[in-house]
Order: structure tokens, then sequence, then C-alpha cells
């Protein structure tokens, strides 16, 4: 969900600007029937967080089926987080809550993806991570568990930087790398893969250590964002939510 704002200055021309992502233009066309109907974009981001933990506590139960389970949930709940903002922006339903709403169940459902993860690879793998991994959790003598509040955290800390980026320097600051209409948070739609493989121990380790570095670049991405002028303020509408 988004906040309205005047970037009609700084928009790039319509053969610059990147192609949408293809799961956001399907999320477009499956609300558009709904925009004069009593159902909100907090309505579909309630919906959203419902799922997402679900997906978290299919996760937590650790077995190949609910792992399956879990995956799938994940990538609805991916793209169903797409339709509150598309609702949004078609019917002009917008506010600063529901922005911020928006960004609270995307933060607490990433977060609870991981610590659920976490908490179902301890379950059956036991405390320690006794695999042949090349790089374990059983080598760094750190438990399941840490390691998904690890990721979990480094999550939480990047939708913070994340939103004050934003704050300052509107939703061009804050927008993904995308290509031909996919953006780096769809590599999310693969999880299905991972768990048929029965991956989901390697994705738990990758995930502690990936998080904590791409959020040490989300820092300086924020330290770097403090030397610039407010730029969402500077544009923001007079009376703009």
């Amino acid at each position: 969900m988004t906040i309205q704002m005047d970037s009609r200055s700084s928009a790039p021309p319509p053969s610059l600007a990147p192609a949408r992502p293809y799961d956001a233009r399907l999320a477009r066309w499956l609300v558009t029937p709904l925009q004069h109907t009593c159902i909100t974009p907090n309505h579909l981001t309630s919906l959203r967080l419902l799922i997402g933990t679900a997906c978290a506590l299919a996760f937590s139960q650790g077995s190949y089926g609910f792992n399956n389970l879990g995956a799938w949930l994940l990538v609805l709940s991916n793209f169903v987080d797409h339709t509150d903002g598309e609702l949004a922006r078609i019917s002009g339903k917008t506010s600063r809550l529901g922005h911020f709403y928006d960004l609270a169940s995307d933060g607490f459902v990433t977060v609870a993806l991981f610590v659920g993860i976490s908490i179902g690879v301890g379950a059956v793998q036991g405390p320690y991570l006794l695999d042949d991994l090349p790089l374990t959790a059983a080598s760094l003598l750190v438990s399941a568990p840490t390691l998904g509040w690890l990721a979990g955290i480094a999550v939480a800390l990047m939708f913070v930087l994340r939103l004050q980026i934003e704050e300052r320097m509107g939703k061009a600051g804050t927008q993904q790398a995308s290509l031909g209409g996919f953006e780096t948070e769809d590599i999310l739609y693969l999880m299905p893969l991972v768990t048929l493989l029965d991956g989901t121990q390697a994705f738990l380790v990758a995930a502690a250590i990936g998080a904590p570095l791409f959020a040490l670049w989300v820092v300086w991405d924020y330290w770097r964002g403090l030397r610039l002028p407010n730029v969402a303020r500077a544009n923001r509408p007079e009376g703009a939510q």
C-alpha cells in the first residue's frame, strides 16, 4: 500500500520507465472489480497477514509435507501483498495509516517466516544442524533457532531503515532492482522448488548469512540518504495523507 505523492516532475519518460512486475499486473487485474465495493486495501493487507502467519506456522512443524505447504502459502502471501497496493492506487483509498499497516505486516510476516523455518528445522534436525553442508550451523556452534532470529532481526532492521529512506526520498528511493518484469523479491516464488528438493535447512543457513550482509548494504544506503535533501517531504502535496 502506498502514499500518493506528486511525482510528475521526477517520473521517467514512459519509454525509460521499468516494466511493471508481472505479479503486480495480475494483482491489478484481479482487484479491479473491487474498486467500487466495500473491500478496502486494509482488508487485503489483513488477508496477507493471516496467510503469512499460517505460512510460518506450517514451516514451524518441520516435516517435509508441512514445509511444502508453507512454501505454497508463502507464494500466495507474497502475491496477495501486491493486491492491497494495487487496489489503493486504482480506487484512491490511500492513507498513511494503511501504508504503515502494510509495512508492519510485511515485516512481521518475513520475520515470522525465518523464525518458523528455524523452529521446524531445529525440531527435526535437533538443536544443531549436522549434515554435509559446506557451511553449517554446527560448524559455527550456532543453533537453528538462533539462525532464524539472526535472519529475522536483519530483515526487521531493513524494513525500518527502508521506511526512513522512503520518508526522505519517496518510493523511488526504495525501488527494487527489476529485469524484464521481475523484481528481486520474486525469488521467493521459487520456495516450493526449495522445499520439494528438501532444501529448507540450506535455505535457513543461506538466509542467516545473506540477510545480515544485505542489511549492512541497507545501512550504507540509509547513511547515504541522510546526506541528501528530504525529497519526499518537499514533493508531498499539501494536505496529503
